[in-house]
């Protein structure tokens, strides 16, 4: 006897697909995710004539304050924190993992170089608990 697939997450769409500009964009700002420890975020990237896309994710547990991610790098017995910016230098469709233990999630994007033919959209996968 075979048990029930439950679905144990939820798709949040956070950017439509779009042409990308020079300047950061916020796509829809997350909430609720204190509830959640992974985020997926699928990107369907067209590169066009674009060098690369950046994206930025930030956290707020007050809706005024963000944080960005950080990436430690580690050098002997030094850590230094490098800001957290995800570049994708291609087009595709990228999933990026990233973990989560904040209240709102704002995720941003930017194209790098002229923006002629480029598109991004990003949706976001949270478990439900």
């Amino acid at each position: 006897m075979s048990n029930p697939i439950v679905q144990t997450y939820e798709i949040k769409p956070v950017r439509a697909s779009a042409i990308l500009t020079n300047t950061y964009v916020a796509g829809t700002v997350l909430g609720d995710c204190e509830r959640y420890n992974q985020l997926m975020l699928f990107l369907a990237y067209t590169e066009g004539s674009l060098t690369r896309v950046e994206i930025k994710v930030e956290y707020s547990y007050d809706g005024v304050t963000y944080y960005q991610e950080t990436f430690s790098a580690v050098s002997g017995a030094n850590s230094v924190e490098n800001l957290g910016i995800h570049k994708l230098e291609a087009s595709g469709n990228f999933a990026l993992a990233i973990p989560v233990k904040a209240h709102l999630i704002k995720i941003s994007a930017i194209g790098v170089g002229t923006v002629t033919n480029s598109l991004l959209k990003i949706d976001a996968v949270v478990g439900v608990s």
